[in-house]
């Protein structure tokens, strides 16, 4: 114990140094992966912020107004458009423009429109007293998370020539203080480009971006429903659902209240956004932390109070906590994305990284407009680059699924044709096979006939030979050659085909069995016990018939020449066995019988003795069972046939 005490310490520092360069080869190797992909972060984050410069649309400066006098808490001041106001809630009393634009007869033809690319919450728009515009019947227009463009048509009868009067009325709920962006008056054919471009990108894209995602939450939650063990396609399918509600539900616009509908609208954004979280990590195959609930209680907490507490209370409470929730969820799904990129190192995390980082850089230029940080027109991007994200990874998703789909069409395939060609491998196989156990069947009939016919016509011509050369009487000849002559019948009988039916092979030996017994003076007593005789055998061969006809000429035989019998009876039964019926044949004879051993044999060594062990051997190759009784009453061969005759001769054991 001593020696393995002192030896213990020495061994520790050899394996130190095996297992030290371990850790920092894996970090090498995670560097190497993660630098790369924020230097692509960096890039595209640069690229959305230009593409955020680039893309905002022109309007047509010649026909601006800027210059305006505003109303706003009993104190009137002038102000330069666009005006951010001071309260974030103005319904008693909302801020009122007052500014002018001035009208040439000469572009009366052309008819003059106003143009309001951007506003929040709700205006109403008077040109000369009389109100042209009203953005609140429009429910869409007055959500301050759209930057939907409003135009109305200013009819002739209110332009005067020169100076005219234009009012604005903004009111205000929140959550965010009132914006009224630059006003444009002028002749319809110069604003109505700037204003159907707007549409197009704030309105009708949106639109679209939001049907696409309500068809590919339809084709999600089916795939959901079809494979319920990828929980995935479910959670996503409820986060477009809670996005196309916002989206297509139209909010309530003060001073009617729908609560309910309001704590709906508010709290499905953050609730949405931690279900994208919750698809990222069962994306890329991880496990949900039971702690992962919490990002779901602001959501929670916004609709609870919606509910229960009046309007603002909901709309302030989203502010405070919604917004932060979101920004959140896209700092974790950034972070899912970049560990599964180091990770996995493929497509679909890649593209799944660059849209969150995408996203995440629209919500911080939302954040910078709310906080008015940025610039003063106040469009928000998102929501936008939110439901575009979402339609991407959707459609990645329903690509991916299709590609296995096809994946899964092209292995059937394959399984199909190696299915096909296995068939014919086989096919030709079994015709292989077929033909070698044709061959071995030719072969085994060929020795079996060989076997009888050197056993019994063979014998017996040696025997006529023999004789001959003795010069023996021609009776005996005569008796060895019709010997011959009946082995030869047996042999060309036995090769007939009976079609199982063992009463055919039967009825010829009765023939022969009579023709041999006449001339001894002995009677043939041919008895069939049952109706239907012997059962029907189809696997009977022509071996088996010759075994059975040899066992009963040797029981006819032995009455013939050794037991001095006056009558031989046969008798044919069938017997139900326990697996079926089996068939039975007795030879009996009134003959002097022979002495039985104590093992059923016949005592001593002589030819009967030698026929005896015959007869056993030709049932054991058939498979039958023959029992043999003897003694001074005579002489009883009972053959007992099998159910299922062997398939081949070696079964004689």
């Amino acid at each position: 114990m001593s020696e393995i005490a002192a030896k213990a310490p020495t061994k520790a520092p050899r394996k130190a140094p095996a297992k030290a360069p371990a850790k920092p080869a894996r970090r090498r190797l995670l560097a190497s992966r993660l630098v790369p992909y924020l230097l692509l972060q960096a890039l595209i984050v640069i690229a959305t912020i230009l593409g955020l410069r680039l893309l905002q649309p022109s309007d047509p400066e010649d026909f601006a107004l800027s210059d305006f006098s505003a109303r706003e808490d009993g104190l009137t001041r002038p102000v330069t458009l666009p005006h951010f106001t001071s309260s974030r809630y103005a319904l008693a009393d909302p801020p009122f423009y007052t500014g002018a634009f001035a009208f040439r007869s000469a572009d009366a033809a052309s008819g003059w429109s106003v143009y309001l690319p951007r506003f929040s919450n709700a205006v109403e728009v008077a040109v000369n007293g009389v109100v042209v515009l009203d953005s609140r019947r429009d429910a869409n227009a007055n959500r301050p998370d759209r930057n939907t463009p409003e135009i109305a048509a200013i009819p002739a009868s209110l332009l005067r020539e020169g100076s005219n009067e234009i009012t604005v009325r903004l009111l205000v709920w929140g959550p965010l203080k009132g914006f009224l962006d630059t006003v444009y008056v002028g002749p319809d054919a110069a604003l109505r480009p700037a204003y159907e471009t707007r549409t197009l990108l704030f309105v009708t894209l949106p639109v679209v971006f939001s049907a696409w995602q309500a068809i590919l939450a339809v084709i999600l939650a089916i795939m959901w429903l079809m494979r319920r063990h990828e929980p995935v396609y479910g959670v996503l399918a409820a986060a477009m659902v809670l996005g196309v509600v916002q989206a297509f539900a139209p909010p309530p616009v003060p001073p009617a209240t729908v609560s309910r509908l309001a704590a709906v609208l508010l709290a499905s954004a953050p609730i949405e956004s931690a279900l994208i979280v919750v698809f990222g990590v069962l994306f890329f195959g991880w496990r949900w932390p039971r702690y992962g609930t919490l990002l779901f209680v602001p959501g929670v907490v916004v609709f609870v109070v919606g509910l229960i507490g009046g309007p603002p209370l909901p709309r302030v409470l989203f502010l405070v906590l919604g917004i932060p929730t979101v920004g959140l969820c896209l700092f974790l799904m950034a972070c899912v994305t970049a560990t599964a990129v180091v990770r996995r190192q493929d497509a679909a995390s890649f593209t799944i990284g660059c849209a969150v980082t995408i996203v995440l850089v629209c919500w911080i230029q939302d954040m910078l407009t709310v906080l008015e940080i940025s610039a003063n027109d106040r469009i928000f991007v998102s929501r936008l680059s939110y439901s575009a994200m979402l339609v991407a990874i959707g459609a990645g998703l329903t690509w991916r699924f299709a590609r296995a789909l096809n994946q899964v069409d092209s292995f059937a395939g394959q399984l199909v044709t190696r299915v096909r060609e296995a068939e014919e491998r086989l096919k030709a196989s079994f015709a292989r096979e077929e033909e070698r156990a044709r061959a071995a069947a030719l072969a085994n009939e060929r020795t079996r006939l060989m076997r009888d016919l050197h056993d019994g016509l063979g014998g017996q011509l040696v025997s006529i030979v023999a004789l001959s050369e003795r010069g023996s009487e021609g009776a005996t000849i005569t008796d060895a050659a019709r010997a011959a002559l009946k082995d030869l019948r047996l042999v060309i009988d036995s090769m007939d085909d009976i079609g199982g039916d063992l009463m055919l092979a039967l009825g010829s030996w009765r023939e022969r069995a009579t023709a041999q017994l006449r001339p001894h003076d002995i009677a043939l007593d041919w008895r069939v016990a049952t109706p239907q005789g012997l059962p029907l055998h189809p696997e009977l061969r022509p071996w088996h018939v010759i075994q059975i006809v040899r066992i009963l000429d040797e029981a006819v035989t032995n009455a013939v020449k050794h037991a001095q019998a006056r009558h031989v009876a046969v008798t044919i039964e069938t017997h139900d066995g326990g697996l079926g019926p089996c068939g039975v044949i007795s030879v009996t004879d009134d003959g002097s019988g022979f002495a039985m051993a104590g093992n059923g044999e016949a005592a001593g060594a002589g030819q009967t003795a030698r026929g005896l062990r015959n007869m056993r051997s030709r049932a054991a190759r058939c498979g039958a069972v023959l029992d043999l009784n003897s003694d001074a009453s005579g002489t009883r061969v009972r053959l007992q046939l099998p159910q299922r005759f062997p398939d081949s001769d070696a079964a004689a054991g």
